[in-house]
């Protein structure tokens, strides 16, 4: 799935990329030059998680995830640094579910030991730089680079209960760094900015059993979001 989002962003910005160099008049000359200005987008994701597995008492372990699309929404926030450089806050919220299929509990558990099904809201909250070449007719190409905190309603990171009682839990708090490129359109009545990114944990966010030998949270040395969004921004 993300292969498709990243595959349809890509023939997005290139079609209306080749449109808007067609128009002959320039629209919004002075949009650039406000100092501070907002705006709000829409969008979808496809995240998943990066797993690192160390060797533990539970032998030939095997962790799979498997991911479904989401959608992100939120409020933008942009401040001109220079001419090409602005600082961008975009609070929002994110929304996704997966699956986590340990594959070596199959023969000896329960499919419902084997699967959990983990559906997550976040408060996601980036502070990104956006480098923009300088303007061409009514497009602008720029690049993406920050860092953001995550905020997880449903980490269950205080729940008492682990997974021998069916509940997996995860950190509340955590922190990303994301990067991504995408083209500001000038339109008549306002700029319509469609962007690809990808977002990667820095921190560990599986919280671990209290059981020390856990077969489901031991094997784990590092679980990690990574995804792909695709936003489309109105400012």
């Amino acid at each position: 799935m993300s292969k498709r989002i990243l595959i349809f962003g890509f023939f997005l910005l290139s079609s209306v990329a080749f449109f808007a160099q067609r128009e002959t008049v320039e629209y919004l000359p002075t949009f650039d030059k406000n100092k501070i200005h907002y705006g709000f987008y829409l969008g979808l994701n496809q995240n998943d998680f990066k797993l690192n597995l160390r060797e533990s008492s539970v032998v030939n372990a095997n962790i799979t995830v498997e991911s479904t699309a989401g959608f992100n929404v939120g409020l933008i926030a942009d401040l001109r640094l220079h001419k090409n450089l602005n600082l961008r806050l975009e609070p929002g919220l994110v929304s996704n579910s997966k699956r986590i299929l340990f594959n070596h509990l199959n023969s000896s558990s329960t499919p419902q030991d084997s699967i959990r099904e983990i559906g997550s809201t976040y408060l996601h909250i980036p502070l990104v730089f956006k480098f923009s070449t300088d303007r061409y007719k009514n497009i602008r190409p720029y690049l993406l680079a920050g860092v953001s905190y995550d905020y997880n309603f449903s980490s269950n990171e205080a729940n008492q209960d682990d997974n021998s009682a069916g509940q997996f839990r995860m950190k509340t708090h955590n922190f990303m760094y994301e990067v991504g490129v995408g083209i500001d359109f000038y339109l008549y009545y306002f700029k319509f900015s469609p962007s690809i990114r990808g977002v990667f944990a820095m921190n560990n966010e599986i919280k671990y059993d209290d059981d020390p030998n856990s077969r489901w949270t031991a094997p784990v040395n590092f679980m990690g979001t990574r995804g792909v969004f695709l936003n489309f921004a109105f400012e």
